[in-house]
């Protein structure tokens, strides 16, 4: 893996590691929905999952039709650079692109399993920056949904503030649900 990619590989591991550990803070409140409509601090968790699973899935998918990939160009780096400015704005919030809500269930898995899956996911895209070749790298490999093609960097930084981004909602998500009284524990009765 090259020196850059490396940068915002262990940058993607730090902020992705913050996050598990402030949504595992929350014990059986990760899976408490802060609001209806709203998701839990899991099921945000699990949008991340599905999400770098997607990354991962289209990449693989370019990099098996490596002659088709044009070069990014400076629509791709205006586009990119526009993405980070507005996932970082704290009070501006985004709807999940209808096919990754589809994709996240009302109950999402146990936190022990997300974490599990999502190391595997996050091994295997380590394994795909360990073998990115060189020649592709000012390639446009990726298709976000809202800034269009962008380079092996620029998805890499779009990942890195898409978790930071949800850290803030997890952030939010945690001290909704502190506010909120204990689960009611049901009496059972004995005859």
């Amino acid at each position: 893996m090259n020196h850059r990619l490396n940068l915002r590989f262990e940058q993607l591991e730090r902020a992705t590691n913050q996050l598990l550990a402030q949504v595992e803070l929350l014990g059986e409140r990760a899976s408490t929905s802060p609001g209806p409509g709203q998701w839990s601090a899991a099921q945000v968790v699990h949008h991340l999952l599905v999400a770098e699973t997607g990354i991962n899935q289209y990449i693989d998918k370019k990099l098996a039709q490596t002659e088709d990939l044009e070069d990014a160009g400076v629509g791709a780096f205006l586009r990119s650079g526009l993405l980070r400015v507005l996932l970082r704005l704290p009070f501006l919030r985004f709807a999940a692109p209808s096919k990754l809500k589809e994709l996240t269930p009302d109950q999402a898995p146990p936190l022990p399993v997300l974490r599990a899956e999502w190391e595997s996911v996050r091994r295997r895209l380590e394994r795909t920056l360990n073998e990115y070749p060189s020649k592709l790298l000012n390639r446009a490999i990726f298709k976000h949904p809202r800034s269009g093609m962008l380079t092996i960097y620029q998805t890499l930084d779009f990942m890195v503030d898409h978790v930071l981004h949800h850290q803030r909602q997890v952030s939010r998500i945690a001290h909704t649900v502190a506010a909120l009284p204990p689960p009611a524990v049901v009496a059972h009765k004995h005859d």
